[in-house]
């Protein structure tokens, strides 16, 4: 397979890639929203997406990869209410809005870094595009196709659904949407349930608010990814990602608002990333399962055996196919870090292998099944970018490397071209495509433990008001790039940058 093939939610069928322009390709996947700290759920979709622009790099194409951070505007209409939750957090945090916001985008981009996630080209946030979602809000409303009521503009799903095909790309029929929606606060405002928000009048309590031709308010969800996507990728562009959780209502109706706005779809393939559950059950509040990125690589949460190395985690995503449901536990975790350092071993193994031998005749078909295994790699990346079917070839590839180091294969087994085809692969894919690094050689136990002291002695002296200790080891701490974080329940985590 010399094409790449990608798998379309909106069509549901593999479809060969073509880019709008040869050679260039516009990538744009939602981002987290900064009202909390990042988690596991986090990783998937911002792994799985680092590799898909790494891919098509390599493909030789110059990449846009465009991911927003939602600082504002994401309020849950099935919720009892319609708040914004960058606002509502920030008052528990007793923050103002963007200082909180700057926090948690600095713990995103702290997080990606371990992970060894490549910067998107540009990352725009919702606050600072206030201005294309009042003015794309306006158009849809002059198309006919959104009203005003009290302050607040509302997208008209059922005229929308009638003329065209709306829940195509989740599945969802409209009159199913219709019995299944609960009766909320702000529902009697609507012409119809299914309407989703567009813009939202702030009540007076209200600390996020922007002037808007219907009064004070803020913007809904779904219209900054329209807004933001068209203003730097165009009216249609080439691939939209997320996590699958993201169909619907956000991606469905980025759809339909998009579509009216220009007069045209937004999206030739939609890449929609599976979810991720602990244990078999799915990740949320009430399992008491959320892990936090932080606490995964400290190892500080109740259902963790140990800390996990970013790399370890970034490895284990990429050993299951984006599209597969994706289950952690700790037995998976430490059996991905034992595979991981395996790999990594070999490539080190073959880093320090002679490219330039004579194979035999009598290897020839050692040298045929290396070729092949090495040829399959693209083979595999081009049918829906299946990086698990790649790294199984690595670890095909593995026990010959290390045959030749410890003599049970000839040295000479491989022709030069081999070797240098087998050095190339591994280079390549290791850590051009899937990203990977070597695992540091960490004393992360007995680091653990120093920080745990400090952590209790501080404890202590705030117990005894004797907050200048307490301080100056949170400020010492702080210096050294260690971050500690009090939560609500007296515990205390960490951060490393």
């Amino acid at each position: 397979m010399s094409d790449l093939y990608i798998y379309n939610s909106y069509t549901r069928q593999k479809e060969r890639f073509e880019p709008m322009t040869a050679g260039y390709a516009g990538l744009y996947v939602c981002g987290p929203t900064v009202s909390g700290e990042s988690h596991l759920g986090h990783a998937r979709p911002y792994v799985t997406f680092d590799v898909v622009q790494r891919y098509l790099r390599h493909l030789g194409m110059k990449v846009r990869y465009v991911r927003n951070i939602t600082d504002a505007g994401h309020f849950e209409e099935e919720g009892r209410e319609a708040i914004d939750k960058v606002g509502e957090k920030a008052k528990l945090e007793k923050m103002e809005p963007m200082e909180m916001v700057h926090k948690y985008t600095s713990m995103f981009h702290h997080g990606m870094r371990l992970f060894n996630c490549e910067e998107p080209a540009i990352e725009p946030t919702a606050t600072g595009h206030i201005v294309e979602q009042i003015d794309m809000i306006k158009v849809i409303i002059d198309k006919g196709y959104a009203y005003e009521v009290n302050g607040s503009v509302y997208f008209d799903v059922s005229k929308y659904a009638g003329e065209y095909p709306y829940g195509k790309l989740s599945g969802r029929v409209l009159e199913d949407q219709l019995e299944t929606t609960r009766e909320l606060d702000g529902q009697e405002e609507k012409r119809n349930k299914a309407d989703f928000a567009l813009w939202k009048k702030a009540p007076p309590q209200h600390i996020m608010r922007w002037n808007s031709p219907w009064g004070e308010g803020f913007p809904g969800w779904h219209i900054e990814c329209s807004a933001m996507s068209s203003k730097y990728l165009g009216e249609t562009f080439d691939i939209h990602g997320g996590g699958m959780d993201l169909q619907f209502p956000h991606h469905e109706s980025e759809i339909a608002q998009s579509h009216i706005a220009h007069g045209c779809m937004p999206v030739r393939y939609w890449m929609h990333n599976n979810m991720i559950t602990i244990n078999g059950k799915k990740m949320g509040k009430s399992y008491n399962n959320v892990i936090k990125l932080s606490e995964l690589f400290s190892g500080n949460h109740p259902l963790l055996e140990q800390p996990y190395h970013p790399m370890v985690v970034r490895f284990y995503i990429l050993q299951t196919h984006y599209r597969s449901t994706l289950d952690f536990s700790n037995e998976a975790l430490q059996a991905s870090e034992r595979a991981l350092r395996r790999l990594w071993e070999a490539y080190e193994v073959l880093q320090k292998l002679p490219a330039t031998n004579n194979g035999t005749a009598a290897y020839a078909a050692l040298d045929a099944q290396v070729r092949g295994w090495c040829g399959e790699c693209g083979d595999f990346m081009n049918d829906d970018l299946n990086t698990a079917k790649v790294i199984a070839n690595l670890f095909e590839l593995a026990p010959v490397i290390n045959g030749i180091k410890g003599g049970q294969v000839s040295a000479n087994a491989l022709a030069s071209e081999t070797m240098l085809l087998l050095q190339s692969t591994w280079k390549t894919y290791m850590e051009d495509i899937l990203g990977l690094q070597a695992l540091q050689v960490q004393q992360t136990d007995k680091l653990d433990k120093v920080l745990t002291l400090l952590i209790e002695i501080r404890k202590d002296a705030k117990k005894r008001k004797d907050f200048g200790t307490s301080d100056q080891i949170r400020n010492r701490l702080a210096e050294a790039g260690v971050v500690l974080k009090d939560e609500k329940n007296g515990e205390v985590s960490y951060t490393i940058e």
